[in-house]
């Protein structure tokens, strides 16, 4: 008997590999969650068993123990977890990474982020390392762990019926079905960054162009300012009819204190 034939609706080993492989793929990437959900549907394409919605929901509620997990280590244990998950200058820029992405996209990016390679670990341990509002998170974490589980094991349903002679040849084009999406997600993620960093560079370029430009204004204002003000400290004093005249009591005020009015000066 194949390992895919162990793998039937009527197997505990079934269910015991819907839950535990997505819920241990969260802490320890390497374990192949997808590809033994994948198996999962290759194995049971020929059924109409009502226990396969079992799987499916045990494939979620997996995926979601699996995510809310690493968030209660980054929350209870973050020293710990930074140097075990981020030490490296590679998980730097993980978690680097996933702080800017979160504050941009929030809810969208726990979503989408389940189907990047190391996606999902990065953004879930960052979730409970900066204090991600824990309810937000678990229900963005609820709704990714269905999608992934209906798409994983649709997956595998499809190469089991589209290759029901030959089951493993069935999980193998299924399996390559789904690194060909998680592929095109990672590739439009990049490419949608680049867009977004080229935007934000043109716009601190004209934030900057019209910085300078009002600075040199006010530096243009201030020089009239300053030329006006020369000016007014060169006009004669006779012809000033502000506060510099002086006339009346000020001048007997002057005079007692043994100064003389200055020439211009009005008596």
């Amino acid at each position: 008997m194949s390992a895919l034939d162990s793998l039937q609706v009527d197997s505990a080993v079934s269910y015991l590999v819907a839950f535990l492989l997505p819920a241990l793929d969260a802490v320890f990437p390497l374990v192949p969650s997808e590809t033994a959900v994948i198996a999962l549907g290759v194995a049971t394409a020929g059924s109409t068993d009502p226990r396969i919605a079992l799987l499916v929901g045990l494939v979620a509620a997996g995926a979601f123990a699996g995510d809310n997990l690493c968030y209660l280590l980054g929350r209870r244990f973050g020293p710990a977890v930074q140097r075990r998950f981020f030490a490296s200058q590679k998980g730097m820029k993980a978690r680097a990474w996933a702080e800017r992405s979160l504050e941009r996209f929030g809810p969208q990016l726990i979503v989408v982020c389940r189907f990047i390679p190391g996606g999902r670990t990065a953004v879930t341990l960052t979730c409970g390392l900066t204090g991600y509002p824990r309810r937000r998170f678990a229900a963005a974490t609820a709704v990714a762990a269905v999608i992934w589980a209906l798409y994983a094991f649709l997956i595998g349903r499809v190469g089991g019926h589209a290759f029901a002679d030959n089951p493993w040849a069935g999980l193998v084009v299924a399996f390559g079905a789904s690194i060909a999406v998680s592929a095109a997600i990672e590739a439009i993620r990049r490419l949608w960054r680049a867009r977004r960093s080229r935007g934000d560079a043109g716009q601190v370029e004209a934030d900057h162009a019209g910085e300078d430009q009002g600075d040199r204004d006010e530096l243009h204002g201030g020089d009239r300012v300053a030329q006006e003000d020369h000016a007014d400290r060169r006009r004669p004093r006779g012809a000033d009819p502000g506060p510099y005249r002086v006339s009346g009591a000020d001048i007997k005020v002057a005079q007692g204190h043994g100064q003389q009015p200055e020439a211009g000066q009005r008596r």
